[in-house]
């Protein structure tokens, strides 16, 4: 795949800033507009903000060009996710990357939230993840709740008066966007896997990989809240190649890590331990590596 910047742009450092929040999108420009504001908005404290742009078709080249506090990264081609952090990683400024995805909205204090819990932690052998407002019931990760599918149908207004009124317990296992970490374990772990361009299975993978390398602090901070519209560009990839790879690398699925190993979802109650799989789970995912070794994609 050809990766090669046709363009990129940086800012002088303000020494203010705590996050550098890297944005991939590909041809989302109203999503994207929306979430940009909400950071400006919404966010109590001063963060370098990036934008890496796949393809840009639809005006966001020009968009993201024309605004004053943002620096970026631009492909032609769209080369997905895990390059596009890769990438974008080159231009931060701060200790913290955060990683959000362009169809989510900022709640107020989203910011403080995160970087109060890392300044508690005290070290940077950490991976914390927000919390989302989803539309619709997915997973024990997020807090249900319709604010809109769609910008059209977005109620803003009502999510800012509501957003803090949910009961939700901080929660184990940290591994979607928005996410942080720092820079030093970012970089020693290699960021995202290219072998999962253009990004499906590529942030549970990022995680077994922290996992890897011993970390056992995985946290979802419940008072840092995003409202999430819900995979308005990763629905558009298939996601069958990426498992079976997952499992290839791996040798568990997917789902028996984030369950068994992380305990996504899960009240938090400190660090993560070495899980012992039941006889059951050990032999379908047995079953699983065999089916992985014999897939072949279309």
């Amino acid at each position: 795949m050809n990766v090669d910047l046709l363009q990129k742009s940086v800012r002088p450092r303000n020494e203010d800033e705590i996050f550098s929040i890297i944005i991939p999108t590909w041809n989302n420009l109203a999503y994207l507009k929306l979430c940009v504001e909400s950071i400006r908005k919404n966010s109590q404290l001063k963060h370098q903000i990036i934008i890496h742009i796949n393809e840009g078709k639809d005006g966001t080249l020009d968009w993201v060009k024309q605004q004053q506090d943002l620096d970026y990264t631009f492909s032609e081609n769209n080369i997905g996710i895990c390059y596009a952090l890769n990438t974008a990683r080159n231009l931060m400024v701060t200790d913290y990357l955060v990683y959000m995805n362009d169809d989510m909205y900022a709640c107020p204090d989203w910011d403080t939230a995160l970087f109060n819990e890392i300044k508690q932690i005290g070290h940077s052998r950490f991976f914390l993840s927000s919390t989302m407002i989803e539309p619709y019931a997915g997973n024990n990760c997020v807090i249900v709740k319709n604010y809109g599918t769609s910008i059209d149908s977005f109620k803003e207004k009502e999510l800012l008066q509501e957003y803090s009124s949910f009961t939700f317990n901080d929660w184990q296992g940290a591994t979607w966007p928005p996410n942080v970490v720092h820079k030093d374990v970012w970089d020693l772990v290699g960021g995202y896997s290219k072998e999962f361009s253009p990004g499906m299975y590529s942030d549970p993978d990022f995680s077994m990989k922290l996992w890897k390398e011993g970390i056992r602090l995985f946290k979802g901070v419940s008072n840092s809240r995003v409202y999430h519209f819900g995979k308005k560009s990763t629905k558009r990839i298939s996601q069958t190649k990426a498992q079976y790879l997952f499992i290839k690398k791996w040798k568990i699925t997917s789902g028996t890590f984030t369950k068994y190993y992380l305990r996504r979802g899960e009240p938090f109650n400190g660090l993560l331990s070495q899980p012992v799989l039941p006889l059951a789970v050990k032999l379908k995912n047995l079953i699983k590596r065999i089916r992985a070794l014999f897939y072949r994609p279309d």
